[in-house]
Order: C-alpha cells, then sequence, then structure tokens
C-alpha cells in the first residue's frame, strides 16, 4: 500500500528554515524520523505532524474528487510542420528531399518511422528496399542510419537486423503522420 502524499507549503521558506534550525540547536541528538517530522511541522506553523496531516485530509476532503489531470497539449509549431509536410509527396507519403534542417530532419524521420510496419524484422537489404519505396532522392543508406540515431529503429551490432522501435510520437510527429 503506498503512504498518501501530505503537501507542504511556507509563505516564507526563510523563515522555515530559522525555526527548524533552532530546533534543531536545543537538541543534543540528530532527532529521529518521526521526530524531524514534528520538527518540521512546527516550524511550517502547524502543532506537530498530525495536526499537519489534518490539515491536508481536510484539504483534500473539501475538493471535488477528480481523476488524474490531462496533461495539457503541446503547442505544435505550425511552420515547423508545414515546412516539413512539403518536403512529402501530397499522395503516398514519399519523401522528396531531404530537409537542411536538424529538426525537420527528425520529424521527417517520424514521417518514414510511421511508414515501417511495427514489430517486423528485416535484414539490411529488406530495410534498405523498403527505404527506397519510402524516398526520392536517393539515399535510403542515410535515411537508415539516421533513424537508428534518432532511436527510431533498433540495429543489432552486426548491422543484421532492424526493427521500428514503438514508442509514442512527438506531438508534431503525430500531426504530421496525420496528414501523410
Amino acid at each position: 500500500m503506498s503512504r498518501p502524499q501530505i503537501p507542504l507549503s511556507v509563505d516564507d521558506v526563510s523563515g522555515l528554515a530559522r525555526a527548524l534550525r533552532a530546533q534543531l540547536l536545543e537538541r543534543e541528538t540528530v532527532p529521529g524520523h518521526v521526530e524531524f517530522l514534528n520538527m518540521l511541522a512546527r516550524a511550517a506553523g502547524f502543532k506537530n505532524f498530525q495536526h499537519l496531516r489534518a490539515q491536508a485530509d481536510e484539504t483534500a476532503a473539501a475538493m471535488p474528487a477528480q481523476g488524474p489531470a490531462e496533461p495539457a497539449p503541446e503547442p505544435v509549431d505550425p511552420k515547423l510542420l508545414d515546412r516539413v509536410r512539403r518536403c512529402f509527396a501530397a499522395e503516398g507519403g514519399r519523401l522528396l528531399r531531404w530537409p537542411s534542417r536538424r529538426g525537420d530532419q527528425v520529424l521527417a524521420l517520424w514521417g518514414l518511422w510511421s511508414q515501417l510496419p511495427s514489430k517486423a524484422e528485416f535484414t539490411e537489404q529488406q530495410i534498405s528496399l523498403r527505404l527506397r519505396e519510402l524516398h526520392d532522392f536517393g539515399d535510403h543508406a542515410l535515411l537508415r542510419r539516421e533513424l537508428c540515431e534518432a532511436g527510431l529503429v533498433h540495429r543489432t551490432p552486426d548491422c543484421r537486423s532492424y526493427r521500428r522501435i514503438e514508442q509514442a510520437p512527438t506531438p508534431e510527429a503525430a500531426s504530421l503522420i496525420g496528414m501523410l
């Protein structure tokens, strides 16, 4: 069973530090865990740790029950997305040209990653053939190497086996994949 988290908020951290220091100077020995919790609670303005815990329980009970808060979606840069989308053919999602900016390149790699079958193992010849089908600028070795370096494709040390690494795409990558 996990322990409940008890939040501690103070308006004056400096005052907390002074009060805690004064309590520590009064002692001859190092306080134990529970003693230290009580000292910390007193320095924050509570009678003891149980008073702090009761206050936290009251606050939690007064708040309406909620599920875990959904993280706010990260903003997507429309200029970046449009710049990389133009590197791909409108139909079929073939990569027409290799972008010059590194950020654009990584985003373009996500577009290629999405077109590789998941949970499939490829030999070097098979992945090279697949990448040739996905681009028009004639450098499948560059794409193969970049996919591995970006952490999107796993390659065995002997370069005999390649496999797409399953992971959640970045917000920009998810938008690009949706467009392709």
